[in-house]
């Protein structure tokens, strides 16, 4: 009988258990969905540093009344190029937006505020990223929305479009006025 070396063994057991992984994984409800560990919880501690002479919003913010977002962005994100408009049309509406500048140089980002307009109540600068890991961000652009006692009711990865405001962020905004 010949002897089967475990390395011969491995690379099909590694594959059956990756392949178990992404099936399970694709189980879900919405397999596009990044889950949350943070929605239905307080948000996480702001701790920003100040973006030029941009108001700044601190952690005491997010626990006033009210609902807010909180948006993570970056000039060199062109997807945050594309979402930009309709983060200036719910604030226009009066929805309160707070921006977290991500790992950016600040001239770019002011730059980026100056070209396509400022839509932010208060902006902070996380340039070393240490926010946006406690916030288990995945990549900008991400928003959360947030209610009058300081929890997140939706976390949204990617860039808000039309469908995204009508499907995702309005009625999250309307639960978070409950």
């Amino acid at each position: 009988m010949a002897k089967v070396s475990p390395l011969m063994i491995a690379p099909p057991v590694i594959f059956m258990l990756l392949a178990g992984v992404f099936f399970v994984g694709m189980q879900r409800e919405n397999p596009n969905e990044l889950p949350s560990a943070f929605e239905g919880r307080e948000a996480p501690v702001v701790a920003l540093e100040q973006l030029a002479q941009k108001p700044l919003f601190e952690d005491a913010t997010l626990r006033e009344d009210g609902v807010k977002l909180v948006n993570f962005w970056a000039s060199w994100c062109a997807p945050c190029r594309v979402e930009h408009p309709h983060l200036t049309a719910l604030a226009e509406e009066g929805i309160t937006i707070y921006g977290v500048n991500y790992k950016d140089n600040p001239g770019n980002a002011i730059g980026f505020l100056e070209e396509l307009g400022d839509p932010y109540a208060g902006i902070g600068a996380d340039t070393t990223g240490r926010m946006g890991l406690d916030w288990g961000l995945y990549g900008v652009p991400e928003t959360y929305v947030i209610n009058g006692q300081g929890e997140i009711v939706l976390r949204f990865a990617g860039p808000i479009t039309e469908r995204v405001m009508d499907s995702e962020i309005r009625p999250a905004i309307e639960r978070a006025k409950n």
